[in-house]
């Protein structure tokens, strides 16, 4: 095994006595043990899929194909108009077909029936929907289930105005209409509603079966009605049946699939933590064994508590010689690197970037950067734990990154935070502005304390050549941390044997509102004495370091998310006025 393979760690001889966990080690170098031993990587042939495909399930290959077809029908309608072969005809011998069987009782159903496509019904109905979408917190269930409605309102109301096909008129229409015919907006409108309803409240499995079997029933008999009435052809209900069926599957299948934004009740927890039992669960084990070569024994969840921007996991395994260790893993969605790059928008929006706030450009850069920063820090001789690489899931959406576990380590909050913990957190910093790297992230929840030395963990977010900004801040963070948990005097004097009074002095002029992670400025506050106050009042003064930046982007930025906040409300005006409840 060379020099630069993930897996170096220590042998077999020594996991087995030692009370500490094994993990890759880095380059070889004296005193360094031989590497784990695996059970032999795996590579996946050419054309055999991933081990977890994507979710599109055979309803969103059908929807895909279904609403081609409607896209090459509407396209051949809008061309031919009345010169439509065959068409024209079908509809039209379907509508006198169902003109013939007309009787009193029929009618009254048939009327009863299309009161289901009633505006102020469907209105109810997504109101309700939406309200109860916030009440549980599915941000990301709601903004598909909008989303989608904005655009088949959009499709219902100009379509037909550049299709300009008629009503039925070789029969007697006896029912309400308003507008061109093709396609149905009503039973678009109640499709989609029925469908959202279904992905946005119902858990997978039998009960949301059915309520998608149903809903096909539903729209059935309301497209039957309509064409009994004469308010609609055979093929305006086909076709608005599935635009509004098609859009709302495909939608939450690619932006919001049950895989990673399941619903679920009893519990709210955060929508970064992906099921990893099931399919996922299944597909982790197959991924360590072919990409690491390690056999998986058990897979728990582990620290989600303080985890937002992934899955952490326990993750119990052997190698080739049979020695049980355990390693930690924490698994990327394509998710949270859209997650992570609305926050940075936001932001940039609120404060102008902050020097080195970029988002990654994909979960596969995500994944690869904290593995590289996890061997820089390594080789710089910080206490990081280290990488035995990282393996793909799902190609483009889904990394897990594997890394020795930390044994017995405590998060700094439950640890006693003596004079070594204080110069080893210290010294960390001391290493990073030394190799001329940043953390980026110094809070609570990232610095873990074992055998009485901090050691720093997530460092995705970590930098190469930071500004002496960024580095000034992570040194006050590290203080803070310190500080909160410690006391800040004997940090602040800790401090002064690895940085120089202009240092400090420069740390606390820089960190100050947004540069503060959130945990940690909410530490201080639930611990009472001011911390920052603190240490300002020992180091020497300095002018506070202006956090605002204006740019070009941040202008731009700005109006074209006014833009957008302004386009969305003028489509629900619109869709209200059109129902006439505006």
């Amino acid at each position: 095994m060379t020099a630069a393979d993930p897996l170096q760690a220590t042998s077999p001889e020594t996991i087995a006595g030692a009370a500490t966990v094994p993990a890759p080690a880095a380059p070889p170098g004296p005193g360094v043990p031989p590497d784990v031993r695996t059970a032999g990587r795996r590579r996946r042939p050419s054309g055999e899929g991933p081990a977890l495909p994507r979710e599109l399930r055979r309803s969103g290959r059908f929807w895909i194909i279904g609403l081609a077809l409607c896209a090459v029908f509407l396209a051949y309608v809008g061309i031919r108009g009345d010169h439509a072969v065959g068409i024209s005809d079908l509809d039209a011998a379907v509508s006198r077909a169902f003109a013939s069987i007309r009787v009193a009782w029929l009618t009254v159903i048939a009327n009863a029936l299309n009161w289901l496509s009633s505006d102020w019904l469907n209105l109810t109905l997504r109101w309700v929907a939406i309200a109860g979408l916030i009440y549980f917190r599915r941000l990301r269930h709601l903004v598909v289930f909008v989303g989608a409605f904005l655009l088949i309102g959009w499709m219902g109301s100009v379509l037909p105005m550049l299709l300009g096909r008629p009503r039925p008129f070789d029969v007697t229409t006896i029912g309400d209409w308003t507008g061109f015919s093709l396609p149905s907006a009503a039973v678009a409108a109640l499709a989609a509603t029925l469908l959202g309803i279904g992905f946005g409240f119902l858990p997978d499995g039998r009960w949301k079966i059915r309520w998608f079997y149903a809903t096909d029933v539903v729209i059935v008999l309301l497209g039957l009605a309509r064409i009994y009435l004469g308010v609609d052809h055979l093929t305006d209900a086909v076709v608005g049946a599935c635009l509004g069926m098609g859009i709302m599957v495909l939608a939450f299948r690619f932006f919001c699939p049950e895989s990673s934004f399941p619903v679920a009740y009893g519990s709210r927890g955060r929508s970064a933590h992906l099921d990893i039992g099931g399919a996922r669960g299944a597909a982790i084990r197959h991924a360590i064994h072919d990409q690491l070569g390690l056999v998986v024994l058990d897979v728990k969840p582990f620290g989600l508590g303080a985890s937002g921007g992934s899955t952490p996991m326990r993750i119990r395994v052997t190698d080739q010689a049979g020695a049980e260790f355990e390693v930690f893993g924490k698994l990327y969605a394509s998710t949270h690197v859209r997650a992570d790059r609305n926050y940075k928008i936001t932001r940039a929006i609120l404060y102008g970037r902050l020097e080195d706030e970029r988002p990654f450009a994909s979960v596969r850069h995500l994944v690869e950067f904290e593995d590289y920063m996890l061997r820089v820090m390594r080789d710089a001789g910080v206490n990081v734990a280290a990488t035995y690489g990282f393996v793909e899931i799902t190609p483009e959406r889904e990394y897990l990154i594997v890394t020795e576990f930390l044994d017995g380590a405590k998060e700094i909050s439950d640890a006693e935070v003596d004079v070594g913990v204080i110069d080893s957190g210290l010294a960390i910093i001391r290493q990073l502005w030394d190799a001329g790297l940043a953390h980026r992230d110094v809070k609570p929840a990232n610095i873990l304390v074992r055998d009485g030395r901090a050691h720093i963990i997530d460092v995705a977010f970590g930098e190469v050549r930071p500004s002496p900004w960024r580095q000034a801040v992570d040194l006050a963070n590290m203080m803070l941390v310190l500080g909160v948990y410690g006391d800040p005097e004997l940090v602040f004097e800790r401090a002064l044997r690895q940085f120089t009074p202009d240092d400090v002095a420069e740390a606390f002029a820089a960190v100050r509102g947004v540069a503060i992670p959130t945990q940690l400025r909410s530490e201080m506050k639930a611990k009472g004495g001011n911390t920052l106050a603190k240490f300002r009042s020992m180091v020497p003064a300095r002018p506070p370091i202006a956090i605002q930046r204006w740019s070009i982007r941040r202008i731009g930025l700005t109006i074209a998310a006014a833009a957008l906040i302004l386009l969305a409300l003028l489509l629900v005006i619109g869709n209200l006025q059109g129902a006439g409840l505006v």
